[in-house]
């Protein structure tokens, strides 16, 4: 296999995960107002599940990986989870969810295999692949996001406040491709494959993938 660049794995894994993208059926049920409030609350119910994990998976890469320029990134990602978090609570309160109700829902297996991938990766795998499975999943997820916003403003009469968990997962932050793709690049310098490393993306789209498949199962 010829040499790689960073770049020229964030732009591959990106044109991998592009070619794979699915038709996302709940957020066009979503956007013509045809999701029940009911299914909402599985939105609010898997996040809740997905946030509290995403959050721990993160720490733990910060906690393996505590040099630069891995160790600072996996902590602001943490500390962004975790400020999510707080912002989920208002989306279930608007679906009249209290956080007894987010802990006691009971959460779909198929929705859950992104947070599974997420924890073991950061259990077992290396801090490039992580970096580039979310810099490559990530405007994906970012335009799910605006769209859910957008439709949960126009159909449910959801407040700014209610809907400020999915605005705020709508855009990365300025500097998150080029810390992610450093991160990526320090991978690659001490020797770690690139094949291993571009594997992670296609996994965990292939698991959000499921996530959505999940919310609209059934839904006509």
């Amino acid at each position: 296999m010829p040499d790689h660049t960073a770049v020229e794995l964030v732009a591959r894994a990106r044109e991998e995960n592009s070619a794979a993208a699915m038709p996302n059926r709940f957020l066009d049920l979503l956007e013509h107002g045809r999701v029940p409030i009911a299914r909402l609350s599985w939105l609010a119910g898997e996040e809740y599940r997905i946030v509290d994990s995403d959050r721990r998976s993160f720490a733990l890469l910060a906690a393996r990986y505590p040099e630069p320029p891995a160790g600072a990134f996996f902590l602001a990602l943490a500390q962004g989870e975790s400020q999510a978090f707080h912002l989920l609570h208002d989306f279930a309160a608007a679906l009249g969810m209290s956080e007894k109700d987010l802990r006691a829902y009971e959460p779909h297996p198929s929705a859950q295999a992104y947070p599974a991938y997420l924890a073991q990766r950061a259990m077992f795998g290396t801090a490039a692949e992580v970096a580039l499975a979310l810099l490559a999943n990530f405007e994906e997820w970012g335009t799910y996001c605006a769209r859910t916003a957008s439709a949960l403003r126009t159909h449910y009469r959801c407040t700014d406040e209610a809907v400020a968990f999915f605005s705020f997962f709508a855009e990365s932050p300025a500097d998150f491709p080029e810390q992610a793709t450093a991160v990526v690049a320090a991978g690659l310098a001490s020797g770690e494959s690139p094949e291993d490393i571009a594997r992670a993306p296609r996994l965990l789209h292939a698991y959000e993938t499921s996530f959505w498949d999940a919310m609209a199962e059934d839904l006509t």
